[in-house]
């Protein structure tokens, strides 16, 4: 059995589950870290403690403690996020095969997409649907994480699965041509080509912006293949014309783009791809969830100094 100083010693193995759960209860990179931080602290006090407990699993103990504290900063975020301007969107993780937030599960379950459902679950909701569906953790550990009985969690199980199941997305099996067709839709917007965004998109794909009031974003989804055309492609114009940079990269296990201009990344694009057509775009342009990204150029100065 080990005790909890053991503790100490286990950041590096144990940072992975712990930003895991804390991203995927939270959908903010910066909030995610800020509750491991506190999650370490806390382990790191018990274990300096005179009458340290013994602990008989540090990944269950780590589990318990982040999972808490991602439940109470979730319930804290839901109160802000009610007087956020416009759509809400995640904060956008770049991620590679060894992320450690992509390590415990497939990466649909990290997706932009897939994170947007998770926000229609309470906090406790969220938790238990995570911890079994995505973590694989039992009924009686759920219930010792969360403190209620076996039974409500099963209860609160079948509640978020109804919900999700719901509006769950489809992502396209087939990562050749996810990857292929993503290739051929960032050419496409770069070179305003409505038509041949056109042919790419679904026809009710769906377009979702986010600038949380500090950069000029849609307030509203824009839908239809014709009308997220255009607007893509209005977009690569502006683009061109602020000299951005658009660059493929992996968004939250999914094909998307990350755009710089003189200054710094000035937003991060993510999409959802089903039976070889663009499903759903996600346009992550609010400052203030790009700063873990790097430097942050100021959009709408390009734009308005473009003239």
């Amino acid at each position: 059995m080990g005790t909890v100083t053991d503790l100490a010693v286990s950041h590096d193995r144990l940072r992975p589950l712990m930003f895991s759960i804390a991203y995927r209860m939270l959908g903010s990179v910066s909030e995610a870290e800020d509750v491991v931080q506190e999650a370490f602290l806390r382990m790191h006090r018990s274990a300096s403690a005179a009458a340290a407990a013994p602990v008989r699993s540090p990944d269950a103990y780590a589990t318990t403690v982040t999972t808490r504290l991602a439940i109470d900063a979730l319930r804290s975020a839901r109160r802000r996020r009610e007087q956020y301007v416009g759509p809400w969107l995640p904060e956008p993780l770049l991620t590679s095969d060894d992320d450690p937030a992509g390590q415990a599960e497939s990466a649909e379950t990290l997706s932009t997409a897939f994170l947007v459902v998770l926000e229609t679950l309470s906090p406790v909701e969220r938790a238990v649907f995570l911890l079994r569906e995505v973590f694989g953790y039992g009924y009686d550990e759920i219930a010792a994480v969360v403190e209620r009985s076996e039974a409500n969690c099963r209860q609160l199980l079948v509640r978020a699965k109804r919900r999700i199941d719901e509006r769950r997305p489809r992502f396209e099996p087939s990562p050749e041509r996810r990857d292929a067709l993503a290739k051929r839709f960032l050419a496409a917007v770069r070179d305003g080509e409505v038509a041949a965004l056109e042919r790419m998109l679904a026809e009710d794909v769906e377009f979702q912006g986010d600038g949380g009031g500090k950069a000029a974003a849609v307030r509203k989804p824009i839908t239809g293949a014709l009308q997220v055309a255009r607007f893509l492609a209005n977009l690569g114009r502006q683009g061109a014309q602020i000299g951005a940079v658009l660059e493929p990269v992996t968004v939250n296990g999914q094909p998307g783009m990350k755009v710089s201009a003189p200054g710094g990344v000035i937003g991060v694009l993510s999409l959802t791809i089903v039976d070889g057509h663009v499903q759903g775009v996600h346009n992550l342009i609010n400052p203030d969830k790009l700063h873990h990204l790097g430097p942050v150029g100021d959009l709408d100065a390009l734009l308005s100094a473009r003239g």
